[in-house]
């Protein structure tokens, strides 16, 4: 299987939260957490902000500060790892498309599956190349299966 991001030894979601002054609507240790936890799982700055209660802006705010080290790598990493997770349900819902229901005089009489292409098309071109190994993508290309299968 691919890995989006390489194996370390380090966590890189294990950071020391930043240092900010006690407040209840403000960027607790637990609050930063749970932002990078939201942001790992779908990459997007601005719903995981709102996940955990607060903006964009502020997330980005917090990110400037000069002691924020251990929160940027976490941010970098979480970001990543969205993109990846939202690459891999992209094609997901390509390849296998989405369940319609067929509805005839209010009734349910059935589903469908669609496809859309233009999310394929934007999952692979949105995708950075560096995400695969040469190999990788060549053994990909040369069975002419998914990625996430082996």
């Amino acid at each position: 299987m691919l890995r989006c991001m390489p194996e370390e030894d380090v966590d890189p979601f294990t950071f020391v939260p930043v240092a900010t002054a006690p407040r209840a609507d403000g960027w607790s240790a637990e609050r930063q957490r749970a932002f990078i936890a939201a942001l790992a799982s779908h990459g997007g700055v601005a719903a995981a902000a709102r996940a955990v209660g607060m903006t964009p802006q502020s997330a980005r705010r917090l990110r400037q500060r000069p002691d924020a080290a251990g929160f940027n790598r976490a941010w970098d990493a979480a970001v990543e790892q969205g993109r990846c997770v939202a690459f891999d349900e992209a094609m997901r819902i390509a390849r296998e498309g989405r369940l319609v229901p067929i509805l005839r005089r209010g009734m349910l009489v059935g589903h469908r599956r669609r496809f859309d292409n233009r999310l394929l098309f934007a999952a692979c071109y949105g995708v950075p190349a560096a995400r695969f190994s040469y190999a990788e993508a060549a053994a990909i290309i040369e069975r002419g299966s998914d990625p996430g299968t082996r």
